[in-house]
């Protein structure tokens, strides 16, 4: 089998990555992979985000080992403290209670991995978010309106949550939306995966 024929994989759950993964027009599916996401003792949060991309994109890669897989994570990174996806409402408010006014650094990795090919790489984008001194009522309205507590740090930028921001300083734009397509569009080029072979004349 040629890696110009290998399938693409999502090791994904995520309806954002999803997405953003269908902006390259070429099929994928879709698999969710069963890794435990609890930090270790002491574990900086890009060195979470790498280590998940990497273990999601391989638990999906030892079921699919012709496959390419994609593997991601996002953390947010509150000077040194790890902040995941809320869950609910009161941890939601917590979280943006405690970073309003503060620099944010969303710390999202992309591993590709293919076990035939023993192609396996992983890369870190960081993006600096800061956040306005935001009112209590503003935080409350925002969560209201956008439930974003399936997303790191309880913000999502590409809805109303951009009103909660200052500023946006990164390299890959979809990064803090939770894949960064630039580097994962780099490393399916370097898997072998051709980009523009399912796009018609």
């Amino acid at each position: 089998m040629s890696q110009l024929q290998r399938a693409l994989i999502l090791g994904s759950t995520s309806r954002y990555r999803r997405e953003l993964l269908e902006r390259l027009r070429i099929p994928f599916d879709v698999v969710s992979p069963d890794v435990e996401e609890t930090p270790l003792a002491g574990e900086a949060p890009h060195a979470l985000a790498t280590r998940l991309a990497l273990a999601k994109a391989k638990a999906v890669a030892a079921l699919y080992p012709h496959a390419v897989v994609i593997g991601s994570d996002q953390v947010a990174d509150l000077h040194g403290e790890p902040l995941g996806k809320p869950g609910n409402h009161e941890r939601a408010v917590g979280q943006l209670q405690r970073m309003r006014g503060q620099t944010v650094v969303f710390q999202t990795a992309v591993s590709v991995v293919c076990v035939d090919s023993q192609f396996e790489q992983t890369e870190l984008a960081q993006i600096k978010v800061r956040f306005r001194d935001l009112s209590d009522a503003e935080i409350e309205a925002y969560l209201r309106a956008e439930e974003p507590y399936d997303c790191a740090g309880s913000a999502k930028s590409e809805g109303l949550g951009i009103a909660l921001l200052d500023a946006i300083e990164n390299d890959d734009p979809t990064a803090l939306i939770g894949l960064p397509m630039i580097r994962t569009a780099r490393l399916l080029r370097e898997a072998g995966i051709d980009l523009w072979g399912a796009i018609k004349p």
